[in-house]
């Protein structure tokens, strides 16, 4: 079907080359020559694209495009003129015009406008899917070799980007296709992990990526040197393509540096949140803070209720000094996030401040339990969507920009793991005492299938806390997720298709560090 164009001009006559010229090449092409001319044929006739002169006798171009935009507000249009004020151009954007020309144009520029407002999007899809084809021999490629840490982050971030490129582009219909390819490399991802992790830890590896107790130490401490204010927030289960979705929000107000770093096993809040505030592993931090892993519990939020204390003992450890206290804030309701949007601007003189939030992991387990968030988030696509709605309309995105407004603050922003979308059950057998997470689990006579799991006999091998004797740990691989053989089918199908946390992943253990240095000087 033929593309369909309005053109609007007091002088249509003297553009009849041009009309010649677009028609051939297949476009259907209407003229008037003033705007109550234009505006009829608007209420009778659909349009594609509306060329406007901007300068008529009569209705100008300018009133006319207002009218246009009630009759038909999804319409693009393109102003046509010889003003070249800059004035004119603002009014003309603000009220919302497709593209600008100055007269004279030639109709290799009306073509160019044409296909950027009517056939980027296909042409664009077109380029997109050529180029993941590419692409995706490459890293099958690079699958089939033998890759360090850094080039399994580099891997990574490329299929997170092809993640979000195809988001843009769904019709083109790869998206499975790109499901599958990760699928493939977290599989060899985990068995990456499981050969290097215990060299990782015990520092016998040539190559050691920055890992969870390293954080504060390597990328925070260096800022305390200067008398600036120092935010450190920690946004539990954020993974890299989330924080790509923030960051678009973010880079008007700051200059924004990434890295990375590796999450410690298990991928889980009490275990990495408490290394990353304590710089420590889990099996130093049951040695110095031995009640925090008493018994068997597993509740997450009586496991945290030491990180300040944790963090403080780290800055005292390497002989940091700040101007004034440490400064900690947890956010775990919207009514807390929007006081400390409120109060941000007290903490201009705060030396350091740390902030732990927790929105990101109660969407992840709500989802779970949720028949609206499953139906609002259906696949990895709607997640991105829902983080993006989410953060949108936060508090923490008005504190991000209350802060960018505090001369010299440095904000780092990181997480203490991601998640991971499960999709296939592994029956594990326990006795009554062990933990109940779905991705990792630690107790007596466990027993799952080591295709699906990497069992830890001893603790200390991949420093965790003992918790007494004969205790065994389980972590997932892949998309794996825990189901009991009691009522087994009834929770495989509840707990499939969820994001959740404590295994081996990419999603889960390759995360960002972001440094943001406001752009105020």
């Amino acid at each position: 079907m033929k593309q369909k164009i309005l053109w609007v001009d007091d002088e249509i006559e003297l553009l009849r080359s041009h009309i010649i010229y677009l028609t051939e090449k297949g476009y259907e092409i209407s003229t008037v020559t003033n705007g109550e001319d234009a505006l009829e044929e608007i209420k009778n006739n659909n349009f594609d694209i509306i060329f406007l002169d901007e300068m008529m006798p009569g209705m100008g171009g300018l009133k006319t495009l207002g009218y246009i935009k009630e009759i038909s507000p999804n319409t693009p249009v393109v102003m046509v003129t010889k003003n070249e004020e800059e004035s004119v151009m603002n009014e003309a954007i603000g009220s919302k015009i497709s593209d600008f020309l100055i007269k004279p144009v030639v109709p290799s520029q009306l073509l160019l406008v044409l296909k950027k407002i009517l056939d980027k999007k296909k042409i664009s899809s077109e380029f997109v899917a050529k180029d993941y084809l590419n692409d995706f021999n490459q890293i099958s490629v690079q699958l089939s070799q033998e890759l360090n840490h850094r080039e399994w982050t580099e891997l990574y971030t490329r299929l997170v980007n092809w993640q979000l490129e195809l988001d843009l582009h769904p019709d083109i219909g790869l998206q499975q296709t790109l499901e599958e390819q990760i699928k493939e490399a977290n599989k060899e991802f985990s068995k990456f992990v499981e050969r290097k992790y215990r060299r990782w830890i015990s520092g016998s590896e040539n190559e050691i990526p920055d890992l969870t107790p390293d954080i504060v130490r390597k990328f925070v401490f260096p800022h305390l040197n200067e008398s600036a204010p120092t935010f450190l927030f920690v946004l539990d289960c954020l993974r890299y393509d989330q924080w790509l979705i923030l960051e678009k929000h973010l880079a008007e107000f700051f200059n924004i540096k990434r890295d990375f770093y590796m999450s410690i096993l298990p991928t889980a809040t009490p275990y990495a949140r408490n290394a990353l505030f304590a710089g420590l592993f889990p099996s130093d931090i049951e040695k110095y803070y031995p009640d925090l892993y008493s018994g068997n519990s597993d509740d997450e939020r009586s496991m945290n209720k030491y990180e300040k204390e944790m963090l403080q003992q780290l800055l005292n450890r390497h002989k940091i000094k700040l101007n004034n206290e440490l400064k900690y804030m947890k956010i775990i309701d919207p009514d807390v996030g929007r006081a400390f949007e409120q109060n941000i601007s007290s903490h201009r003189n705060t030396h350091f401040m740390a902030v732990v939030v927790n929105f990101l992991d109660m969407i992840a387990h709500g989802r779970s339990d949720s028949n609206i968030l499953r139906e609002i988030a259906p696949n990895e696509s709607a997640y991105r969507s829902l983080t993006n709605s989410w953060f949108s309309h936060s508090s923490l995105l008005g504190t991000f920009k209350a802060i960018a407004r505090m001369p010299n603050s440095k904000v780092i922003v990181t997480t203490d793991h991601g998640s991971i979308r499960t999709q296939r059950g592994a029956k594990v057998l326990s006795d009554k005492e062990a933990s109940s997470n779905l991705r990792f689990k630690f107790g007596r006579n466990l027993k799952v299938d080591d295709k699906n799991a990497v069992f830890i006999k001893d603790a200390s091998e991949y420093k965790l806390p003992k918790r007494g004797l004969s205790i065994n740990y389980i972590i997932a691989k892949e998309d794996y997720y825990f189901v009991y053989p009691t009522e087994y089918h009834k929770y495989l199908t509840y707990y499939k298709d969820s994001f959740q946390h404590g295994g081996i992943s990419m999603e889960e253990m390759i995360l960002p560090i972001i440094t943001m240095e406001n752009k105020l000087k």
